[in-house]
């Protein structure tokens, strides 16, 4: 049986997805009753777990041989560095003693110790908790998320602007789910151990972006840079607590300025062009 924490998110809904499609026994772990019959649906079982609960989640994990591990996103109004450093810390303490045979994890470019850099420090963590216990481990590193850019689709389709903090030309490392999904099931399903970089195609710029929704669109589209002095005020328009937007400010600093690129990443399939043109397709359909 295989474990899926976040299964109802893009990257552990990709995972569960490519696991089942190929036969393969998958409890989906969710904290929402309301997402199990979608699941069931589906073929899988559903475990309902809250992820600070770390007596039930080793409960969970016991019912299970492999274990996929997604550090669930806080919701950004509150201090997101606390609150995800303290599930990881749960989930690393809920493995002690499950007896699972081999676990993969979901991290990102740019890992690193440190505070206060969002996702890079609290990744880590969990990469770093990973290595400190006995069972064996497969890390799966992804690049920047084509999903990132849904955030957009409302003001690109209105306003036909594109508003990043990256310069227009940036070149950037990304990776569509679906990718990252289907290289954390193949680890799961096989022996390999490490750290693993996942990638799409090639890398795009915020312009190559413009120019994805500008097809889709069949619209002008223009890429506006934030300017660095107005990114922690960005953020907190948008809702972030100052904790939280001082976090994501020095984790979009420290990709600008000191990007991860490895020599030889994992390449998934997945064009940003044919992802940007799809989540365009989708938004257009009637809920």
């Amino acid at each position: 049986m295989h474990i899926i924490l976040g299964g109802t998110g893009h990257v552990g809904s990709a995972v569960a997805d490519r696991l089942l499609a190929a036969g393969e026994p998958v409890t989906v772990v969710s904290h929402d009753p309301a997402k199990a019959e979608m699941w069931k649906a589906r073929g899988a079982k559903v475990a309902i777990a809250d992820v600070h609960d770390v007596d039930m989640l080793r409960f969970v994990f016991r019912s299970g041989r492999r274990a996929f591990l997604l550090n669930p996103p806080a919701a950004p109004r509150l201090d997101t560095d606390a609150e995800e450093k303290a599930t990881v810390a749960a989930i690393l303490a809920a493995l002690e003693g499950s007896g699972l045979e081999k676990v993969v994890a979901e991290s990102t470019y740019g890992a690193q110790p440190g505070e206060r850099r969002g996702d890079l420090n609290t990744l880590w963590a969990l990469e770093h908790g990973l290595a400190e216990q006995s069972t064996p481990y497969a890390i799966n590193r992804g690049a920047y998320y084509f999903s990132n850019w849904a955030a957009n689709l409302e003001e690109v389709r209105d306003e036909g602007v594109l508003r990043t903090m990256f310069d227009q030309d940036f070149e950037l490392p990304m990776v569509a789910p679906e990718d990252l999904g289907a290289h954390a099931a193949a680890l799961m399903t096989d022996d390999r151990t490490g750290i693993f970089f996942v990638e799409g195609p090639r890398s795009y710029t915020p312009q190559d972006v413009a120019n994805a929704f500008a097809a889709a669109l069949d619209r002008t589209v223009r890429v506006e840079t934030i300017p660095r002095d107005q990114w922690t005020p960005a953020f907190k328009a948008i809702g972030f607590s100052s904790p939280a937007a001082e976090s994501y400010v020095r984790m979009t600093a420290a990709t600008v300025d000191d990007l991860e690129v490895p020599e030889d990443p994992v390449r998934g399939a997945v064009r940003l062009e044919d992802y940007i043109a799809t989540l365009v397709e989708q938004a257009a359909v009637p809920a």
